[in-house]
């Protein structure tokens, strides 16, 4: 028995993001208390006057009560039943004022979540590229935005948990100086809490932390399913049986879980309805006891039953609250866990890269393989890229020539080995002053929904040069398009948030990111295949036109086709992660390798025009 309950602790904790820190409440409490001070200096003022409101607006009408009951029945003769209403009315009218202004801010704690989800939105768009293919900063991400995803769940949960806890405890506590015992109620609320607690954290572990991968496979699924570039497959092909039947899978998959998440539930509810029936029964026992012998008079009586039931629900919803509470600091911990994660979205540390008029690149023995996979994406790569050196690199996908990109472009840091910028690891620089040397395009180009221009310059409108973002894209071949558009360079892309908002074709896209190459004007070009849907002489065109718009910038051209070996000077030939060849166009031709043997199988789109400029 006890090694089963051992290999199901190991399992768990296998099972346990690395990622996911344990904070504790009393600390994410205090990390909520000081993201409400910094979102809203008003928030914690009008959480104490509503506190201090609760009594009055629980227990003045049982007082009142006392007080009429005791009169009309003449135990008790004491100011006339006018003014003792009227001061009622006034105290009540003004409680009621303060709690409805209290009520009325409950926007309060959605303008917080909002702030932080904000941050977390920040985090995620600064954090280093390559956890962003890390499964397990995914799922912690994941978890993160679900955390704040509605109002009662992660941050904003544990701020109403806490602002209901105080109002509850002023509630309690005025209900012990009234009732003045400690009756069996309060051993029923610690073991419905006790109850609850467990509950809640068997669910939170076997239900909601096991379903964190099953969101992202979610969402992909609602995704791809309204997605209007994957529209034309699923009918062309029929996806859409195969995409329903994947997507029960999924459904079953939390069916099981929305089944232990009911089951637990009912559990609790049984145990608490059984515990308050017990507690009731003997109070009010209790009650009927003192009223028959004389100890309490029928006022008495009425005050005891409405102040028994009000602090009743008060100890009940405090101790509820508890439980509620060390629940959502569970979730708080998934937010903080994500929020505290060093992505390197922090990274102000290294020196800024010199001005300098000659940038020079040096691989040395540099080798990556990425997360959690066993081969080397690529491998003992030594490779200088010269300044104002037109590089190309070749090889069939898969070979390592993105990689090659990434680590170039500081988007990975190599497992082994380093690169060195004018002779100094580039680790040794601040990143995102690193980042200003290149101006890339890449063969995947998102489209964003703002305007033309502001697609081309990436900046926003005050920092866009409109004329400039329009000679950008005539340079990239887009003049035919441009005169088509109603706005010009100030017409919106997508339709997201206009309905007049255009979308442009695959070849049109990776023009834009030509356009958006040229725009930045950066001293190293990088074009990832950027031209892949293009046909092989009219990317060989494009090439050879953006080649001679760059003048002396340093360009690295990557392609499997070889539409830009021949006005490169070296073309570095990858296989299988590794550098095959490294030559000129003619040079490499000569030596009749990979590089040869690749041209040639291509000679249909080049030959006739490399026989013209022999």
């Amino acid at each position: 028995m006890k090694r089963g309950r051992d290999k199901k602790k190991e399992k768990k904790e296998e099972e346990k993001n690395p990622l996911h820190v344990e904070y504790g409440v009393l600390s994410n409490v205090r990390y909520i208390l000081k993201n409400m001070v910094r979102a809203d200096s008003h928030i914690l003022p009008i959480i104490v006057m509503g506190a201090v409101c609760a009594p009055f607006t629980q227990y003045l009408w049982g007082f009142l009560s006392k007080l009429i009951v005791d009169r009309v029945t003449g135990q008790d003769a004491g100011e006339s039943l006018a003014a003792v209403i009227c001061v009622f009315c006034a105290v009540r009218l003004v409680t009621v004022l303060m709690q409805t202004y209290y009520n009325g801010n409950w926007w309060r704690y959605i303008d917080v979540r909002m702030k932080m989800i904000q941050e977390k939105n920040l985090k995620i768009m600064r954090i280093d590229f390559e956890n962003l293919e890390d499964s397990d900063v995914m799922d912690c991400c994941q978890k993160a935005e679900r955390a704040v995803s509605n109002n009662n769940s992660g941050p904003e949960g544990m701020m109403r948990e806490m602002a209901n806890l105080l109002c509850n405890l002023s509630v309690a506590l005025a209900g012990l100086f009234i009732l003045g015992v400690v009756n069996p109620l309060l051993i029923t609320l610690v073991v419905d809490f006790w109850l609850f607690n467990r509950i809640s954290k068997a669910d939170k572990e076997q239900v909601w932390d096991a379903l964190s991968t099953w969101w992202r496979k979610n969402n992909y699924m609602e995704n791809i399913t309204r997605d209007f570039a994957a529209a034309k497959d699923i009918r062309m092909f029929g996806l859409t049986g195969w995409l329903m039947h994947k997507y029960r899978e999924l459904m079953a998959e939390r069916f099981a879980k929305e089944q232990i998440h009911q089951r637990l539930w009912q559990r609790q509810r049984l145990m608490t309805c059984i515990t308050m029936l017990v507690s009731q029964g003997l109070i009010y026992a209790w009650l009927v006891y003192a009223v028959v012998t004389g100890r309490m008079t029928l006022g008495g009586f009425t005050l005891y039953i409405s102040s028994y039931n009000t602090f009743a629900g008060a100890v009940w919803m405090f101790m509820r609250g508890i439980a509620e509470l060390i629940a959502r600091s569970r979730e708080v911990d998934d937010f903080r866990s994500f929020m505290d994660f060093d992505g390197g979205d922090e990274d102000v540390g290294g020196i800024p890269v010199p001005e300098s008029a000659d940038y020079e690149f040096t691989f040395r023995d540099v080798s990556f393989r990425y997360p959690k996979a066993e081969q080397y994406a690529l491998e003992r790569l030594n490779l200088t890229l010269k300044a104002g050196e037109r590089l190309a690199v070749v090889g069939l996908n898969g070979a390592g020539k993105s990689t090659f990109i990434k680590l170039l472009l500081r988007l990975y840091e190599p497992t082994e080995g380093e690169i060195l910028l004018n002779g100094v690891n580039v680790k040794e620089y601040n990143k995102h002053s690193y980042y200003k040397l290149f101006a890339p395009a890449f063969q995947t180009v998102e489209l964003f929904a703002f305007p033309l221009a502001e697609n081309v310059s990436m900046q926003p409108p005050e920092e866009t040069d409109c004329a400039k973002a329009e000679a950008r894209l005539r340079d990239a071949g887009l003049s035919e398009k441009l005169a088509g558009l109603h706005d010009g360079v100030h017409t919106q892309v997508l339709k997201v948030i206009y309905d007049d908002g255009v979308d442009l074709s695959g070849g049109e896209r990776q023009k834009l990111a030509l356009a958006r190459a040229l725009y930045k004007d950066a001293p190293v070009v990088v074009l990832d295949e950027p031209t892949a849907a293009l046909d092989a002489l009219a990317e060989s065109r494009l090439y050879e036109d953006f080649d001679r718009l760059i003048g002396t910038k340093s360009a690295v051209y990557i392609s499997h086709r070889l539409s830009s070996t021949r006005f490169c000077d070296r073309v570095a030939m990858f296989v299988d992660g590794k550098l095959a060849e490294l030559g000129t166009h003619e040079s490499l031709m000569e030596q009749n390798g990979k590089y040869a043997e690749m041209f040639h199988i291509q000679a249909q789109y080049y030959v006739e025009e490399v026989q013209k400029n022999a």
